[in-house]
């Protein structure tokens, strides 16, 4: 088994943070230097800053400040870095700069965070900035951090950063790497930051080594190089979620969540975490299909996840192209498999993105990257952009109730199904009901043995696993409500869920 390490990037010496109009931050009141007013003028904006002894003409003016000099006088940006003098661009007398009032801040999502990049990259440009000030005064590291660390974003041309930059700069400091440990190997994973004071929310099978170990040695690097250690605060092996607490953290930054039910099919998806122990990376892509539901191999059911199972759903899943995307570690043997509703995406998802984040355009929250599909076997293919994250929505609730109780619970139906479409007698496509239990939310609903169920919760259901992932998802006791048909004819009815037992 192989472990992924990162090696330790070695730091830089701290460099002062210019202040410049325009980027968000507070201009200085006057600037002082040497200038020897009868020099010749100065070369157009963007060449850089003026050598020693070149005049600096109503530069004021070009960062909103309201120096009181000749309007007709040459511009020219004053320059972040020493000290100098403002003065009238005719007389070369000094002049006092005026500052303007500042505009009142509102608060702006990571959406806005790409307008403020190319803000700051045309004053930059104009001012003659390089990217050692675009990337210390957008990206400056949190105090105590080091100021070129592991969660540095790398910007070599401040003039072409895009949406995908601003959400990396609003969801690195978010996303951690898990590196798990125990006897029978080891393997890495990401997780999400939930709390400030390190609660983090990943999946079962990165801190279980695919069901392997109950209680691994559990390490957490944050993306500015921090370590924790880390314990389990719980496990849900039926949605493959776990959260994990970090001991003495405190000051991380919490993702923000979305509502994952108000996505669209081709809104942005990038995908945050460690493919192969490689941490911080960032892929983009789109949410290719909403409402998927997957079946995967799990070593980390209790015997009583098979209650409400599809019937047809093979006995191991050796042959899924559905895979946990955990590296270091081989999956082991499983009988039983879990059936999840999943967001798919094409932003390249590969081992150890498991546990990651997926975020919206806003950096936002909208998935628990969970699982790949590949081409061959899990060893020998990467992504095929065929991925798969587990709705925030979901991901929450579960979260919260963990963080509560050390556990999460799940809806029962209390229903033997199978697909509709393996019925030479069905109409529709669903999931056909077998039989139902006896004192169950099913029965006790009014369904029986024959109906197919089409929605759930207003949900399409194409099949069984579908029906199952669906009733899952939601908290054991929920009201739902099932639209099936029946005899050709479709009804609807309201079903109280019961609790699955683990």
């Amino acid at each position: 088994m192989n472990d992924n390490h990162t090696p330790e990037q070695p730091g830089t010496p701290e460099q002062p943070t210019p202040h410049v109009a325009g980027a968000g931050h507070d201009m200085p009141s006057a600037f002082t230097s040497p200038v020897h007013p009868s020099a010749p003028p100065a070369g157009s904006a963007g060449q850089g800053f003026p050598p020693p002894h070149q005049p600096v003409m109503n530069a004021g003016a070009a960062f909103g400040v309201g120096a009181q000099a000749d309007p007709n006088a040459q511009t020219l940006p004053v320059p972040p870095y020493g000290e100098y003098t403002i003065r009238d661009g005719e007389t070369g007398a000094p002049v006092t700069p005026v500052a303007t009032a500042p505009k009142e801040k509102k608060p702006f999502g990571a959406g806005k965070v790409a307008a403020l990049i190319v803000a700051a990259s045309l004053v930059g440009g104009a001012a003659g900035l390089g990217t050692s000030y675009l990337g210390n005064t957008l990206w400056a590291p949190s105090v105590g951090s080091s100021a070129s660390g592991p969660g540095a974003i790398s910007v070599n041309n401040p003039g072409s950063v895009n949406e995908t930059t601003a959400i990396a700069t609003e969801v690195l400091p978010s996303v951690v790497t898990i590196q798990a440990a125990g006897a029978s190997g080891s393997g890495s994973g990401s997780g999400v930051v939930l709390s400030d004071d390190g609660y983090v929310l990943t999946n079962t099978h990165v801190v279980t080594l695919g069901g392997a170990e109950a209680n691994p040695t559990i390490r957490v690097t944050t993306s500015d190089g921090r370590l924790y250690d880390a314990e389990i605060v719980g496990t849900d092996p039926i949605y493959d979620l776990a959260v994990i607490k970090l001991d003495g953290a405190e000051d991380l930054k919490p993702i923000e969540f979305a509502d994952s039910s108000e996505l669209n099919v081709g809104s942005t998806a990038v995908a945050v975490g460690a493919p192969l122990g490689l941490s911080n990376s960032v892929t983009t892509g789109v949410v290719s299909a909403l409402n998927r539901s997957i079946q995967i191999a799990s070593s980390a059911l209790p015997d009583s996840a098979a209650e409400d199972a599809p019937e047809d759903a093979p006995e191991n899943q050796g042959g899924s192209p559905f895979q946990f995307d955990l590296p270091g570690t081989q999956q082991r043997g499983a009988n039983q498999s879990i059936s999840i509703s999943v967001i798919q995406t094409d932003a390249a998802i590969n081992p150890g993105n498991s546990g990651g984040a997926l975020v919206d355009s806003e950096g936002r929250l909208i998935g628990i990257n969970v699982a790949i599909a590949t081409a061959g076997s899990a060893e020998e293919s990467g992504s095929i952009g065929v991925g798969f994250s587990i709705p925030s929505n979901i991901a929450k609730r579960v979260s919260e109730e963990i963080i509560e109780t050390g556990e999460a619970t799940h809806g029962l139906l209390g229903a033997t199904v199978q697909d509709a479409a393996s019925l030479e007698s069905a109409s529709v496509a669903g999931a056909a009901i077998v039989e139902t239990s006896r004192g169950g939310a099913a029965a006790d609903a009014g369904l029986r043995g024959g109906d197919i169920v089409t929605q759930f919760n207003g949900l399409p259901i194409t099949g069984a696993t579908d029906l199952t992932a669906q009733v899952r998802a939601v908290a054991a006791g929920s009201e739902a409500t099932v639209t099936y048909v029946r005899d050709g004819k479709s009804y609807e009815t309201d079903v109280t869920l019961g609790e699955l037992d683990l």
